[in-house]
């Protein structure tokens, strides 16, 4: 406790004490005053008989005879009553205290020993239901911290696999014309390979930095007027050659819709999408990439709807929960379904917050996943 501050059991100890001593009192005076008033008759009456002709008009004599009378019965009543108060006070606030500091200072014990690193600690609910409060919310972060801080852990072992993997491929394969073990037509094939895969490399790296650039001030946003309709229509044309196997049909809106937007920022979001579609739907299967303008059911303000949907396994309920969660998904399906590291929803959702919209998951008509994006105007800064 930082020094000059009095703790809360001091303050509630001191607090019940002077509550208890000032009832007391008041109670010690208010008796004496009844009971004085009453022997106070009583000495009326005996002097009224005694000594009558002693007594002025004014009856001085016989209050000062009263107040002689009242004094000692008034002083015993406060200072029993005040006794009694400060004994009640004393004992009140050091069960208050016991029964509100101790959970409070394990509760306080497990809070720093979290702050050191520990995960594996929780706080005993007791006390008053205030104080039981206190212990259920830093359980419910403990448990959320420890929860988030897995997540990491795997989407960093995620990605530093990710890593290996291009960096292997070019060192070998460089090492291997440097060397001069492999020439002519092998080295151009090597090269290729080369070149392949520091490309993977720079678009995973610059994935990471954006995605940890989303909250910082130097993400900077392009902001125009955007035709959706004509964006949506030239991201289709640079992936359908792309699409394998795979059907790909474009829908894009009956009439022009211009949003104030980046369009660069626009086309990474669905791109990422198309490109997480394309990657777990099989062949002869349909991806689709459509937009249209707000409909009632949509939220306010809501400029532009974009759709990713396709026909491969979907998501289910627990994944849709997690599904924007970095490295969640990438962990989960790694050996069942092919993907990479789940670098690209999170960075999508990053990218549609960032744009003054919202995006959510859910099933498509195709039976597989349908990610739909609600953009607005991006506020002029």
């Amino acid at each position: 406790m930082p020094r000059g501050r009095v703790s809360i059991s001091a303050r509630v100890t001191l607090l019940t004490v002077g509550v208890a001593l000032v009832a007391a009192v008041l109670a010690s005076v208010a008796t004496a005053r009844v009971l004085a008033a009453a022997q106070g008759v009583d000495v009326r009456s005996v002097l009224g008989t005694i000594h009558t002709e002693r007594v002025g008009a004014d009856g001085t004599l016989l209050e000062e005879v009263q107040v002689a009378a009242r004094r000692p019965l008034v002083l015993r009543s406060v200072l029993t009553s005040a006794g009694v108060g400060l004994a009640v006070g004393l004992a009140a606030g050091a069960s208050m205290s016991v029964l509100l500091g101790r959970p409070l200072r394990r509760t306080a014990e497990v809070a720093r020993a979290m702050g050191a690193g520990r995960r594996d600690l929780r706080v005993a609910v007791e006390g008053p239901p205030e104080v039981a409060d206190v212990a259920v919310s830093l359980n419910d972060l403990a448990d959320a911290l420890e929860r988030s801080e897995s997540r990491q852990r795997a989407f960093l072992l995620s990605v530093s696999h990710e890593l290996r993997t291009p960096l292997t491929a070019v060192q070998g394969f460089a090492e291997s014309i440097a060397d001069g073990v492999v020439t002519g037509a092998d080295a151009a094939d090597a090269a290729r390979v080369v070149v392949a895969e520091s490309h993977r490399l720079e678009r995973l790296v610059h994935d990471l930095l954006d995605l940890a650039r989303l909250g910082a001030v130097d993400f900077r946003l392009d902001v125009a007027d955007v035709d959706l309709g004509r964006l949506v229509e030239e991201a289709a044309t640079v992936w359908r050659p792309r699409a394998g196997g795979v059907r790909f049909r474009c829908e894009p809106p009956a009439a022009a819709i211009v949003v104030r937007t980046d369009a660069a920022r626009v086309r990474q979001v669905i791109d990422g999408l198309v490109q997480n579609a394309l990657r777990v739907t099989p062949p002869g299967e349909v991806v689709v990439l459509a937009a249209r303008g707000p409909v009632a059911d949509d939220p306010a303000g809501t400029a532009v709807v974009l759709q990713v949907r396709d026909g491969g396994p979907g998501l289910t309920h627990d994944d849709q929960a997690v599904a924007f969660v970095p490295g969640a998904l990438g962990e989960r399906y790694r050996n069942d379904r092919p993907g990479g590291v789940g670098i690209g929803l999170s960075l999508v959702h990053g990218l549609v917050q960032r744009l003054n919209g919202v995006v959510d998951v859910g099933v498509a008509p195709e039976g597989g996943a349908c990610f739909t994006v609600r953009l607005r105007d991006v506020p002029t800064s």
